[in-house]
């Protein structure tokens, strides 16, 4: 294949790719009855609170574009600028996968760099330290849910759930120390070699990526909080941030696709916040609302840097 063509071939893959993303999105839009809600109540409500809840994306992927620049400048040197054309280009690969596994292979994707082994080490810390802080807070949540509304199955759940949260944080801080243990099992053998990687990051350095992503819970919280009030729902902050904390850690452990999530956001959403309010269409919409704007938002902008992806060079 002469450069002309590849030339020509990566412009259409390019556009196919972006057309295809943008299109399978809208047909999710277009599907979703709770965004109704959203429109009905567009007129009655408070916007500054909407405003505000818009103006803290930025914020949230300021911060997620600079944990990846630590992150992959480990391997090879990149732009802040190229960390947020990556984020986004990842996260709207991640809407058309399972629990938005195709994040990070997204992120990869679009860098295009020679140093992929490196890469895809560095990237397993990133979803390493991003499930320990989702296990984190939603332990948390769970707690707090025990005490308020528990019962025999929850307080099942929150043990398993403490066990998973103890074992991601000594993946997280202490693999050199188990990893041998490992290399006696086949299948498992693969992940000593990412342990001998990711020992390339100092204690600091993993205490600030792991900092980072709890910042970002805390912005995506708060924002979530803010919809609510919003739809003219009031919680205690104490209990709207733990109890939204255990909402974030049931939508991430329970298999979904993120184009098909937002009906199950809903339906965890008023079970959890059914105990608080009788609101449901509030409950609804505010959780369509985080959804479109952290998600949804994101995708689209960043379904058009796909343009430019050169799949043959």
């Amino acid at each position: 294949m002469n450069k002309a063509s590849k030339i020509w071939l990566n412009y259409a893959l390019g556009a196919a790719f972006s057309a295809l993303l943008i299109w399978l999105i809208y047909l999710q839009l277009r599907s979703h009855s709770a965004l109704s809600n959203l429109r009905s109540v567009w007129e009655s409500s408070d916007r500054r609170f909407l405003v505000l809840c818009i103006a803290m994306m930025p914020l949230n992927l300021a911060l997620e574009s600079l944990k990846w620049r630590l992150l992959v400048n480990s391997a090879t040197s990149i732009s802040y600028a190229k960390a947020v054309r990556s984020v986004l280009a990842g996260i709207s690969l991640s809407v058309i996968t399972p629990n938005r596994i195709g994040e990070y292979p997204g992120r990869l994707m679009y860098l295009r760099e020679k140093n992929t082994f490196r890469l895809v080490s560095v990237s397993v810390l990133g979803v390493v330290a991003q499930m320990l802080t989702m296990f984190l807070f939603g332990f948390l949540g769970l707690l707090f849910y025990n005490i308020r509304f528990g019962n025999w199955i929850t307080i099942i759940i929150l043990l398993a759930c403490f066990a998973l949260t103890v074992a991601i944080a000594a993946l997280y801080w202490r693999f050199e120390k188990w990893a041998p243990f490992i290399e006696r099992i086949k299948w498992l053998r693969r992940f000593h070699v990412y342990g001998q990687l990711l020992k390339r990051f100092s204690t600091k350095q993993q205490l600030t990526i792991l900092c980072i992503s709890m910042l970002r819970f805390c912005i995506y919280t708060a924002q979530y909080l803010v919809l609510l009030k919003w739809m003219n729902i009031d919680l205690p902050v104490l209990d709207g941030f733990l109890m939204s904390s255990l909402f974030f850690w049931s939508i991430a452990v329970i298999p979904n696709i993120a184009l098909a999530e937002l009906p199950q956001r809903g339906q965890i959403a008023m079970f959890i916040f059914g105990n608080y309010s009788e609101n449901l269409v509030g409950i609804l919409s505010a959780t369509a609302g985080v959804w479109m704007i952290n998600l949804i938002l994101p995708a689209l902008i960043g379904s058009l840097f796909w343009l430019k992806i050169r799949f043959f060079k």
